[in-house]
């Protein structure tokens, strides 16, 4: 396991359709990030759909599955920093500074998170911005790429930042 893969960690709370798990799966492995599904799924990870959409690399993504959220919120602060992405969050993801081991959680595509988790975790809230302000949301594969690449920028940036003062 690499360094940033135990340092950064990509979970998916109820995802309902297969492309959309095996598309962030991709990414995931593309950045070095470990993925996380809780269940219920909306399909079964054994589907032809879910490793067309990870295509060849879906037996790499290996992704740690959780039976209930429950479960994985109990062992959050051990992977990291958890950032919840939800729409209606004040909070943009460009904002946030994440930390140098960072949890990023998305809902379901059809209902994002759930009420009870936003409302538990408000403060870790955070959204990508829309010009469109009547888009309901972002494609969940898309939103998983958007701010997982966000996340290793701004890590690339503190990291360079350091290199440079401690070479001056």
């Amino acid at each position: 396991m690499s360094e940033v893969s135990r340092a950064l960690h990509v979970v998916l709370v109820q995802p309902q359709i297969h492309w959309n798990t095996g598309n962030s799966g991709r990414s995931c492995l593309a950045a070095g990030a470990q993925l996380h599904l809780v269940e219920p799924l909306g399909f079964s990870l054994e589907a032809k759909q879910v490793r067309r959409a990870g295509l060849d690399y879906w037996p790499r993504v290996a992704p740690r599955v959780w039976d209930r959220w429950s479960d994985l919120e109990s062992e959050l602060s051990t992977l990291g920093e958890a950032y919840f992405v939800s729409p209606e969050a004040p909070r943009t993801f460009w904002e946030a500074g994440f930390a140098d081991r960072a949890v990023l959680i998305f809902g379901q595509e059809t209902e994002g998170l759930p009420e009870s988790i936003r409302a538990s975790h408000g403060p870790n809230l955070i959204s990508i911005p829309m010009i469109d302000r009547e888009l309901r949301s972002i494609n969940l594969s898309t939103s998983v790429g958007i701010v997982l690449f966000e996340v290793l920028r701004q890590w690339r940036e503190r990291d360079l930042e350091t290199t440079q003062t401690v070479s001056r």
